[in-house]
């Protein structure tokens, strides 16, 4: 069984990195999410105790007094952070500059989707999953 200080890679290819004990994730460690986004925790025998997780841009989760992309403030992150635009210049995803969309393809929050080949690629063009 796994034990002390490790990395696991799991089929999702999120990869654990921190302490483990008797196989299971235990102490502090981290999930590192294939898209950017990080959980930091601490572990007992495989469930999180407490943690936090931070999005790729930078951006801290917080369960109370969220004030990100509300009904009050549609403000990006990168908006939040750099300020706005000017009025003629439109910010159309929280990526500045935005990911280029090849065509006939649309953008599907971790890839692309092609529609004629029904095939969903990561945004370096590598194959996800067929839609």
């Amino acid at each position: 069984r796994m034990e002390g200080q490790g990395s696991y890679t799991l089929p999702t290819g999120t990869e654990y990195r921190g302490a483990l004990r008797d196989g299971m994730f235990h102490g502090e460690g981290e999930l590192l999410f294939p898209n950017g986004g990080t959980y930091r925790a601490v572990w007992h025998r495989g469930v999180p105790t407490q943690g936090k997780y931070i999005f790729a841009d930078g951006l801290e989760y917080k369960d109370k007094k969220w004030h990100y992309c509300d009904g009050y403030d549609r403000r990006f992150y990168t908006e939040i952070c750099s300020g706005l635009k000017p009025a003629d210049i439109s910010q159309l995803t929280n990526l500045d500059p935005p990911q280029k969309i090849p065509e006939g393809c649309y953008d599907c929050g971790d890839g692309f989707y092609n529609p004629e080949t029904r095939v969903i690629v990561d945004y370096k063009l590598r194959f996800l999953r067929n839609a």
